[in-house]
C-alpha cells in the first residue's frame, strides 16, 4: 500500500458492517455467526485484518453483504468484541448504529463448561443461564452450577 493511500473495499448495498473490532477476531465473529464455509458463501464477506486504528491502534472490520441480523447476534458479538460497533446497511446507507456490549445475562448463547452442569444433561433439557460478574477481564457465571469462565475461554463457550 503506497503511503497515504486507504483500504479499498467498496459500500455494500445492504447487509452488515461491524467496525472497531480488536484485532484478531473477525474470523471468531464469522464463526460463532456461522458464517465461515460452508454455510458462508450464501453472503459476499470483506475481511479487512489488522487494520490501522486512530482509536484501537490496529483494528479488524467485517462488511457483510446480504446479512439480517437477529437481536442473539448482537448479544454474540457483544460478547466476543465489545466496544465495537455494528451498523445495519440499507441502500448503501447506515440505518441502525450500535455499540456492542457484553450482555448482562446469557441465556441460551453461552455453554456452561462444567459437564456436570443440568444445562448439559440432555435429559434434563435446562437452558444455559450465564449471568455477567466482570466487565475487565470479562468473566460469566453459570446461576445453576457456579462455574465462572473468563477472558478468552468465553468465545469457545458460544452455542452455535
Amino acid at each position: 500500500m503506497v503511503e497515504g493511500e486507504g483500504l479499498l473495499v467498496r459500500k455494500i448495498r445492504s447487509g452488515v458492517v461491524i467496525d472497531h473490532i480488536p484485532p484478531g477476531r473477525a474470523f471468531t465473529m464469522l464463526k460463532a455467526l456461522g458464517l465461515l464455509p460452508p454455510r458462508g458463501y450464501r453472503w459476499r464477506i470483506a475481511v479487512v485484518i489488522n487494520a490501522e486504528s486512530s482509536k484501537l491502534g490496529r483494528k479488524d472490520i467485517l462488511k457483510i453483504e446480504g446479512y439480517k441480523p437477529r437481536q442473539r447476534d448482537l448479544e454474540v458479538l457483544g460478547i466476543i468484541a465489545p466496544g465495537a460497533t455494528f451498523n445495519v446497511i440499507e441502500d448503501y446507507k447506515v440505518v441502525e448504529k450500535v455499540k456492542l456490549k457484553l450482555p448482562e445475562e446469557s441465556q441460551g448463547v453461552l455453554r456452561c463448561p462444567n459437564p456436570t452442569c443440568i444445562t448439559r444433561k440432555e435429559r434434563e433439557k435446562a437452558v444455559s443461564k450465564m449471568v455477567l460478574v466482570s466487565q475487565d477481564p470479562p468473566a460469566y457465571r453459570c446461576v445453576y452450577c457456579g462455574t465462572t469462565v473468563m477472558g478468552d475461554e468465553i468465545h469457545d463457550l458460544i452455542s452455535p
